[in-house]
């Protein structure tokens, strides 16, 4: 049983069985949620909106990214398993390959019949969530920039062109504040686990260093989510 589980992490409930709790925790949910986030934002700046088209594209990252991403990150980091050894590989690896064959599949369907530009997003992702996580090409694409790049530029041109089929300066706009912002989230992200793993409880400074980050972790992730949310009844109500 690996030292670093994150149990204690904010986003982790308190109730539940053991491995019920480890597997909220490694969705990652809040981040998830933001990442899920930047892509109906995409959709939502389309001058149409197709709903059904908005919950497909929210639902292929949920689960390429939220479930499989994060399960090939548990199988490949190569020093701290950022929740131990509580679920075996074989899972892990069931539970990645499972999660991107769903999200592939209904991503084919609509890159076939509607929006055959999505194929320069979904091959992007695909190398992404592999190469990010396996830290391939000696780890090159392991960094904030390129996390950036995966989960805060790409969504919100998956969502815009999943509407359109088409890039226009607005969605660039957007992608490049989306970027910004999920730079921002892993680059305070890291300090925060470095806290953690420090053993910040022995020190005073160090809590409240960590409880100050938690609290801008706390505030990227959600504000993302309660915005798109308010941005989502927003255009409904125009519909209406």
């Amino acid at each position: 049983m690996n030292e670093d589980t994150r149990l204690k992490e904010w986003f982790v409930p308190k109730f539940g069985p053991l491995k019920f709790r480890i597997f909220i925790g490694l969705l990652f949910l809040p981040y998830t949620g933001m990442c899920v986030s930047f892509t109906v934002f995409g959709s939502l700046i389309a001058t149409r909106v197709l709903w059904e088209r908005v919950g497909a594209i929210a639902l292929i990252y949920g689960l390429a990214l939220g479930i499989s991403a994060h399960a090939l990150d548990s199988i490949g980091s190569k020093q701290i398993k950022p929740w131990g050894y509580y679920y075996s590989k074989q899972f892990l690896w069931l539970l990645a390959i499972s999660s991107l064959l769903v999200a592939y599949s209904i991503g084919i369907y609509y890159m076939i019949l509607y929006v055959p530009l999505l194929w320069l997003i979904a091959i992007l992702e695909g190398f992404f969530i592999f190469a990010y996580n396996f830290e391939l090409f000696k780890g090159y694409f392991h960094n904030d920039f390129w996390f950036s790049i995966s989960w805060g530029v790409l969504p919100v041109l998956s969502g815009y062109i999943m509407q359109t089929n088409s890039i226009g300066l607005i969605p660039l706009v957007a992608a490049a504040f989306t970027g910004t912002l999920s730079y921002s989230e892993i680059k305070i992200s890291r300090s925060y686990k470095e806290l953690k793993r420090s053993g910040q409880n022995d020190n005073l400074s160090k809590q409240i260093e960590a409880k100050r980050l938690e609290r801008y972790l706390k505030i990227i992730s959600l504000g993302t989510i309660v915005f798109v949310v308010a941005i989502c009844v927003y255009r409904s109500a125009l519909i209406s």
